[in-house]
């Protein structure tokens, strides 16, 4: 069965990126923290990285990130989702409009502009088109940024909450919850190695 999974790097405090994330500095200041663990030669961090991207039928991103990743600092052969691991799956991107032109050709991109549930509804028909020629079942994963996960979690559209919490403390940013979000959660898994403590939580 096809999963949403929600899965981003947070601080101790909150944010998913530093003070002043955007297309030139896309982790903000101190951000690039957060993912000192997907850098790291830790064999538990190898592990969960990989089995995560196995896992990934299809990839959910918001505008604001899709314009880093796409950006001229962004993504290349060596960085971004997927790279170096069995394959990079294809990608949604919500947005208010169609884009003029796409850096990252090489990439399967669908651009959705109709709202947040129509994006995941079409990544979950892209993860079982996977998940089909796969053999084996295939997740939909939220990677962020934050406003899109926090507004996931807040229509109810997450079955699986996957934080990566690094510990670093960031002061501001940009929050992965909003002032007044709440949310019910059961502890599935935690793991901590030498660069963060991978959660799993179930989203009631």
């Amino acid at each position: 069965m096809t999963r949403i999974t929600a899965d981003i790097s947070v601080s101790l405090d909150g944010f998913v990126t530093g003070p002043g994330a955007g297309p030139d500095s896309g982790l903000g200041a101190g951000g690039a923290a957060l993912h000192a663990w997907a850098f790291s030669d830790d064999p538990e961090d190898r592990r969960i990285l990989g089995e995560a991207t196995a896992r990934s039928g299809a990839v959910v991103l918001g505008r604001h990130l899709f314009d880093v990743v796409d950006g001229p600092r962004g993504w290349d052969a060596e960085t971004g989702y997927g790279a170096g691991e069995v394959g990079r799956p294809a990608f949604v991107v919500v947005t208010s409009a169609p884009l003029a032109s796409v850096r990252l050709t090489d990439l399967d991109w669908t651009f959705v502009t109709t709202g947040l549930p129509d994006a995941v509804a079409a990544a979950r028909e892209r993860a079982e088109a996977a998940s089909s020629a796969a053999g084996r079942d295939l997740d939909v994963v939220l990677m962020g940024g934050g406003a899109t996960i926090g507004s996931a979690l807040a229509a109810g559209l997450v079955d699986t909450l996957s934080l990566h919490l690094a510990p670093v403390v960031l002061g501001s940013g940009t929050p992965l919850f909003p002032a007044g979000a709440r949310h019910t959660l059961v502890q599935r898994g935690a793991i901590p190695t030498s660069t963060a403590t991978h959660l799993v939580y179930d989203v009631l």
